[in-house]
C-alpha cells in the first residue's frame, strides 16, 4: 500500500542512493525525492529511477529553474518539488509529464499555484503554519488539491496535521541524513510508516 510520503534524501550520494530507496520501498515509501543541492543528485535521481521507476515516483527536491525540471525529466525523474512556486517551473512540469508539488505559504501563493497546473501543494515551512494554519488554508483550498505537511511534521503528531485536514508529508531527517546506514533508514522508514497507518485507524 503506498503512503501519501515524500521521502526527503538531502545530501545522498549517488553511491548510497540505491540502498536507501530500496529500503524505503520495502517499508511503504515510494515517493522519493534528491534535493538538488545534494552532491551528484541527477546521478542519484537517473540511477533510482532506472531501478525502481516502475514501482516508485522518484524525482527532484529543491528545483528552482526551469532548466532543472528539464534535467530531472532527461535523466527519468517523474517528481518535480520545490520550496517555493514558480510559475514557469511549474508549467514546464506538466508540459513534460511530470508531477509538481510546488511550495506554498499563504492563500494567494496556494492559489496561484493551482493556477499554474500544480498537482499539490507543499507547505512550507508547516512548522510556522501549524496545524491551525493548515485547517484555515483547507477550509478555501479545492479538496481535490492534496495539501502535503513539510517541516515540523513527523511520526509523533501525524494524528494532529491528519485532523487538520493534510493530506501528506515530506519528511527529511526524521528518515535520512548523510552517513545514515541502511539499516537505520530502514528503521525510520517502517518507524514513520507504522505511525501513518496508526493515524489512518
Amino acid at each position: 500500500m503506498s503512503r501519501p510520503i515524500i521521502a526527503i534524501l538531502r545530501g545522498i550520494t549517488p553511491a548510497d542512493a540505491l540502498e536507501v530507496a530500496d529500503a524505503l520501498i520495502q517499508a511503504g515509501i515510494d515517493r522519493i525525492e534528491v534535493p538538488l543541492n545534494s552532491p551528484d543528485p541527477f546521478e542519484s535521481i537517473a540511477l533510482m529511477a532506472k531501478r525502481f521507476g516502475e514501482t516508485a515516483l522518484i524525482g527532484a527536491g529543491t528545483v528552482l529553474t526551469v532548466d532543472d525540471v528539464r534535467r530531472v525529466a532527461d535523466v527519468g525523474g517523474k517528481l518535480i518539488v520545490s520550496p517555493n512556486a514558480d510559475a514557469a517551473v511549474i508549467a514546464e512540469t506538466k508540459a513534460l509529464g511530470l508531477a509538481s508539488f510546488p511550495g506554498v505559504f499563504t492563500a494567494t501563493e496556494c492559489f496561484a499555484a493551482i493556477a499554474a497546473g500544480a498537482d499539490g501543494l507543499k507547505i512550507f515551512p508547516a512548522s510556522m503554519a501549524g496545524p491551525s494554519g493548515i485547517k484555515a488554508l483547507k477550509a478555501v483550498l479545492p479538496p481535490d488539491v492534496p495539501v502535503f505537511a513539510v517541516g515540523g511534521a513527523g511520526a509523533d503528531n501525524f494524528a494532529e496535521w491528519i485532523a487538520a485536514g493534510a493530506n501528506g508529508f515530506g519528511i527529511g531527517t526524521a528518515l535520512y541524513r548523510p552517513g545514515d546506514s541502511v539499516e537505520t533508514v530502514a528503521s525510520a522508514a517502517k518507524r514513520t510508516v507504522d505511525a501513518w497507518d496508526e493515524a489512518q485507524a
